[in-house]
């Protein structure tokens, strides 16, 4: 009978390619700070990401946390204590902080982890077909990844075949773009009306843009790196398997 591995490296299914990888458990934990659910999404742990993204959009509009960011930098430090709201406040704090510990301990399995399912060594595949698709292991640019994600979030992360999320980033990235008035304020400053741009810009929305930017363009690059080490590791795996008992040799 086949032996059963304990630990998988990844795994390719509809929605994409789920995978181990070791990572810096403080950068995954600056994401978190940067967007809460950002880190989670660095781990593939997608339920949990979501559900943190959401509990971020959701509790920092209630408790109003970006307009008293906004007004802290211009220096109206009053305004800014003024519409905060201390209700959503404290639970916003809580979940914000949990969060970045939660993604950082989170690392530090993961790279435990993917240890032992290195020395396991499962056998990983290089293609799935389903009804709704076809599925594959190939090799990726994450330059191509990061220019995709950083003109629009969530493309970049469709060209590295994880779907869902990918969809997911377009769909939010659109809702950001629509409620702050970015487009709208960028074509009335190529035209020259500055004023106008910015009496136009939302800036609780906007102020979602930099990290969800920034954090889909690392995604990517990091994503697409993943990808090219899996499509070698299955090689060295294949060509292991066909050639390992071979007397040939190449070299000496």
């Amino acid at each position: 009978m086949q032996e059963h591995k304990r630990r998988q490296l990844a795994i390719i299914h509809k929605y994409g390619v789920t995978n181990l990888h070791r990572q810096n458990p403080y950068i995954v934990a600056w994401w978190s700070a940067a967007f809460p659910g950002f880190g989670h999404y660095m781990l593939n742990q997608y339920f949990r990401a979501t559900l943190f993204t959401l509990t971020e959009v959701i509790i920092n509009t209630l408790a109003h946390v970006n307009e008293a960011i906004v007004y802290t930098y211009c220096g109206k430090f009053e305004l800014a204590k003024s519409v905060l709201e201390p209700r959503w406040a404290l639970g916003y704090i809580i979940i914000y902080l949990y969060t970045i510990w939660n993604s950082y301990h989170s690392t530090l399995v993961q790279n435990k982890l993917v240890h032992l399912g290195e020395l396991e060594d499962e056998r990983l595949d290089t293609m799935v077909f389903t009804t709704s698709g076809i599925q594959y292991l190939e090799l990726k640019s994450p330059v191509i990844a990061a220019i995709y994600s950083f003109f629009f979030p969530g493309l970049g992360i469709v060209y590295n075949h994880r779907f869902l999320l990918g969809f997911y980033g377009i769909l939010w990235w659109l809702i950001y773009l629509t409620l702050s008035g970015a487009h709208e304020s960028l074509a009335m400053l190529i035209t020259g009306n500055v004023e106008e741009s910015i009496a136009i810009l939302n800036p609780h929305w906007l102020l979602f843009m930099p990290s969800v930017m920034w954090g889909a363009t690392y995604h990517g690059v990091i994503t697409a790196k993943q990808q090219n080490r899996l499509f070698r590791l299955e090689q060295r795996q294949f060509l292991r398997e066909r050639y390992g008992a071979s007397d040939v040799r190449i070299f000496d």
